[in-house]
């Protein structure tokens, strides 16, 4: 048994939740929520400074130090918390994390996270963040990840500059394709992600290949109508 599987074993006798379980007010959720079963702090930090871009750790590390963080946000408000202040406590608590595991220069998924929050307050080290990335992953899952960071804020011109510059079709992972023609489609460019779909083709798993470009064939007639 790994690491990891040791962590996302079941604590015995651990708290559960279930339908019937509705703590009623602020107070009992906070009980609720310590009440379950604890994961492993040190634990998760031993997966990732081993691999600093392990999904499932990263993930459930983020979300620990989140949760720790807005319930002291809400502790310190006296039970009557601003929304966006615990939003911000958690959201800066995530930062701290990810700059510390990015100082691993094998690491990509906690600049991800930097490149997502650093959006709206700085544009161009977000980018820089989302490229480098982009450049430290060969498979192509940073930079579809990056590419999808930058879809979901709407900025799809920036996700188009970035993919151009980063993508290898006979090489990454087809969703960092995927990202990138539909980015080229969102933003009304549908001669572009004819190309790109086109470069798709390139990859070696036709199978996957046939099944996307039909996908995407009709997302392209859509947007022409």
């Amino acid at each position: 048994m790994g690491l990891l599987d040791r962590w996302r074993k079941p604590t015995p006798g651990g708290a559960t939740s279930g339908p019937g379980t509705r703590p009623a007010g602020r107070r009992a959720r906070r009980r609720a929520r310590r009440a379950e079963p604890v994961v492993n702090e040190a634990q998760l930090r031993e997966v990732l400074r081993e691999d600093p871009n392990d999904p499932a750790a990263f993930a459930a590390l983020g979300e620990l130090v989140r949760t720790r963080a807005a319930l002291a946000r809400e502790e310190d408000a006296g039970g009557t918390p601003d929304p966006d202040e615990v939003r911000r406590a958690a959201d800066n608590a995530e930062w701290a994390l990810a700059e510390e595991m990015a100082q691993s220069p094998q690491a990509w998924r906690p600049l991800l996270v930097l490149g997502r929050l650093s959006l709206a307050d700085d544009r161009e080290a977000a980018l820089r963040r989302l490229g480098i990335a982009a450049e430290r992953d060969a498979s192509g899952t940073g930079l579809a990840a990056a590419l999808g960071v930058l879809r979901e804020a709407g900025m799809n011109d920036e996700a188009l500059s970035l993919g151009v510059g980063h993508w290898r079709p006979r090489e990454h992972d087809l969703e960092a394709g995927r990202h990138l023609v539909a980015a080229a489609i969102d933003a009304g460019r549908l001669s572009e992600a004819r190309r790109h779909l086109k470069a798709l083709g390139m990859h070696p798993d036709s199978a996957r290949v046939d099944r996307l470009r039909a996908e995407l064939e009709q997302q392209i007639a859509r947007a022409a109508h």
